[in-house]
This record gives C-alpha cells, sequence and structure tokens, in this order.
C-alpha cells in the first residue's frame, strides 16, 4: 500500500477513536453494525460516510472496507502495530488452541461475500484477551479482499502475506534466526 493510502486509513482510525471518546453511542452504533452487510445499516453513516471518497459506488469496496472496519473496530478497540494475523498467530501459540489455526485457515479461504463472518469470530478471539490489532493495515487489505474483481493475484498476496505472519508469531525462532556456525 502506499503511504497516502496507509495515512488516509491511520486517519479513518484516528476519527474512530476520537469519536468513541467524545461519544458513547457511536462505538454502540458501529458495533451494532456487525449484525449488517457493511455499509448497509444508515445508524452507522454519521461516522463512516464522510470518509467514503466522492466516486464510491455503495456497493464498493472501499466504502465496504470502512465499514467492516468501524463495525470490528467498536467491537474492539484496542489500536496496535501489530498485524491481524501476527496476533492471531501469538495467541495461538500462548493458547495452544488447534481451532484458532482452522478458523484462520478458513478466513484465509474465505471470499469477498463471506469474509465479515470469519473476521467477527477472529477479532472476538482477540478481544477475549486484549489482543492489539493495527487497523489500519486491515483497512489496506480489506479494500482488495471485499473487492470481488481485484486481480486475483492481489488478492493471494495478501493472504500469503497474512499467512506467512501467522505461522512466523508461531514460531519466535523462525523471526531472529541464529547466525549459523
Amino acid at each position: 500500500m502506499s503511504s497516502t493510502e496507509t495515512g488516509y486509513s491511520q486517519a479513518f482510525i484516528n476519527h474512530l477513536r476520537e469519536a468513541f471518546e467524545r461519544d458513547s453511542a457511536a462505538r454502540a452504533t458501529l458495533r451494532r453494525s456487525l449484525a449488517f452487510e457493511p455499509g448497509c445499516w444508515p445508524p452507522a453513516y454519521p461516522w463512516v460516510e464522510r470518509f467514503v471518497p466522492a466516486d464510491c459506488s455503495a456497493s464498493s469496496s472501499q466504502r465496504r472496507a470502512l465499514y467492516a472496519v468501524a463495525a470490528l473496530y467498536a467491537r474492539h478497540p484496542k489500536q496496535g502495530s501489530t498485524t491481524l494475523a501476527t496476533a492471531l498467530g501469538q495467541l495461538m501459540r500462548e493458547r495452544g488452541s488447534a481451532s484458532i489455526e482452522k478458523r484462520f485457515v478458513a478466513l484465509l479461504a474465505a471470499d469477498a461475500e463471506n469474509l465479515m463472518d470469519y473476521l467477527r469470530q477472529i477479532i472476538s478471539l482477540l478481544a477475549a484477551d486484549e489482543k492489539t490489532i493495527d487497523y489500519a493495515a486491515l483497512l489496506d487489505d480489506l479494500r482488495v479482499l471485499l473487492n470481488p474483481y481485484a486481480d486475483p493475484d492481489w488478492r493471494d498476496r495478501i493472504r500469503q502475506q497474512w499467512a506467512r505472519a501467522f505461522y512466523l508469531a508461531l514460531n519466535p525462532l523462525a523471526q531472529n534466526p541464529s547466525p549459523a556456525a
């Protein structure tokens, strides 16, 4: 992602954080929006729509990604610098639960239509252990993953990056290999 896209994504997360600090109804409303398709629940519009570019259609992946991340962030507003995949890998290492890996693999295999179902489950798992997530990076990735017309190579590249981060988090020695003798 370009630095412009990442800056835009971080500005959106900052906007949500500030909205939650000013108005507790903002978080409750956006959390409630998880029950609907991203961008399809009008009470969420005041907090998200101002970030939707004017040239986006109602069903654009950009708009859907903004609403998806707003709802997920409302569910677990713990912004950090750890990617979703790394945080989930760390959680699996700590808990030793094979079901976490099964959920992660299902997330990787999900298409644009059912991706949110898996993300809701995974965010709930991470919330239970107070894991932080880089929501700006997640937003950048979801712009591609929620686009059924995106280049399949782009989607595969994101999935491969997520898989690598997840499995590296399972093996901390792989992150800092010792020098060869």
